[in-house]
C-alpha cells in the first residue's frame, strides 16, 4: 500500500529538482527522502526518478505517479480539513460548482438547505465543460452539470454521477414568427425551422447544441447560427428582437419576456439531465455530497 510520505517525497523532488533540496523543503533528512523514494520504486516496480550531478528529475512513470499522487495528497488534506472543521465547528465546507442557469434559480435554495445540515458551500459558477474539468482534477468536491438525454460527459472513472432531474427544453420564437401560433412542435415542425437563424452556446462541448445540429444534419439540413452566447437573457433578447430562434430550459421559468413565445417540444430527446458529479472512492460519494444531492432535489421540487 502506498505511504503518503512516499508521495510527499516524490512531489518535493519534482518541485525542487534534487533530493537534498526536497529534504530541506519537507524538513526531513536526506536519507529519509531516499528511503521513501526507494520503497515507492519497489512498490510500483519501476524507477520513478533519475539522478545526475545536476540533480534529480522524474521519469515518465514518475510523472504519472506524481499526477495521481497529487490528487491523493490533495484529497487526504481535504479530508483532514473537513473532519477538523466538523469536529471543531460542527460544520463542513464543500467546493461546489454549478452552471449559471441553475445558479439563478436553484443556488439560493440549495445554500439555505445545506446550511441547515451543517454544510457550507464555496460556490463556483462556470459552464459545463470547465466544471467537468475541475471535477476530474479534484478541484471541486461536487458540481451540478447537465447533459442532453443520451449524451455522456467526459468524466474520469472515479467520478460518481447522480441524475437528479430531467429538464425539458422549450422552443423560443419571436412572437411575430409564422410558426408561433403552434402550441407545440413535433419533429416535422422542428425541421421546418431549418431555414431560421439560431442562437447557440459559446462554450464548446455543450451537448444540447450538439443535439440540435445532429437532429437537423440527420435530415440533410445545415442550420445557420446567428450568434453564440451562454447568457440566456441575451438569448431571449435576441429572439424578442426577431433575430433568431433557439431552445431554452424549462428551469428558466414559464414567463418569457415580451416578444417571445415558448412552446413545448414533443421529441423527448430535447431535454437535459441535471447531474451531480463528485469524485468518490469505492464506497461512493461522501455523506456530505449525498446530503447536497438531496438539497438539490428539494430545491428543484420547491420550484413547482
Amino acid at each position: 500500500m502506498i505511504d503518503l510520505r512516499q508521495l510527499q517525497a516524490l512531489s518535493a523532488v519534482a518541485a525542487e529538482g534534487s533530493v537534498a533540496r526536497a529534504a530541506t523543503r519537507l524538513g526531513w533528512s536526506q536519507p529519509t527522502v531516499d528511503y521513501h523514494l526507494r520503497n515507492l520504486d519497489r512498490l510500483v516496480g519501476a524507477d520513478l526518478t533519475t539522478r545526475s550531478t545536476r540533480g534529480s528529475k522524474l521519469t515518465t512513470a514518475g510523472a504519472l505517479m506524481l499526477e495521481r499522487g497529487s490528487e491523493i495528497l490533495a484529497l487526504s488534506e481535504r479530508a483532514l480539513t473537513d473532519v477538523r472543521d466538523l469536529a471543531q465547528l460542527g460544520r463542513i465546507r464543500l467546493r461546489f460548482g454549478t452552471f449559471p442557469t441553475a445558479a439563478a434559480r436553484l443556488l439560493p435554495g440549495i445554500t439555505t438547505r445545506t446550511r441547515e445540515l451543517g454544510i457550507e458551500l464555496d460556490a463556483t459558477l462556470e459552464e459545463v465543460s470547465p466544471l467537468v474539468t475541475r471535477v476530474n482534477q479534484h478541484m471541486l468536491d461536487a458540481a451540478l452539470v447537465y447533459a442532453a438525454v443520451g449524451y455522456q460527459l467526459p468524466f474520469r472513472s472515479e467520478v460518481h454521477t447522480t441524475r437528479l432531474f430531467t429538464d425539458p427544453m422549450q422552443l423560443a420564437l419571436p412572437e411575430a414568427h409564422p410558426a408561433a401560433q403552434r402550441q407545440s412542435f413535433d419533429r416535422e415542425a422542428m425541421l421546418a425551422l431549418s431555414g431560421d437563424s439560431w442562437v447557440m452556446g459559446s462554450t464548446p462541448g455543450d451537448t444540447l447544441d450538439d443535439l440540435v445540429r445532429e437532429v437537423f444534419l440527420a435530415e440533410g439540413h445545415q442550420i445557420e447560427v446567428a450568434i453564440r452566447t451562454d447568457d440566456y437573457s441575451v438569448v431571449l433578447g435576441l429572439i424578442a428582437a426577431g433575430l433568431a430562434v433557439g431552445i431554452v430550459p424549462s428551469l428558466l421559468g414559464t414567463r418569457p419576456p415580451e416578444g417571445v413565445v415558448l412552446r413545448p417540444i414533443e421529441d423527448p430527446r430535447f431535454a437535459r439531465e441535471l447531474i451531480l458529479a463528485a469524485p468518490a472512492g469505492p464506497g461512493g460519494p461522501s455523506a456530505a455530497v449525498r446530503q447536497l444531492a438531496e438539497a438539490v432535489r428539494r430545491s428543484i421540487s420547491a420550484l413547482g
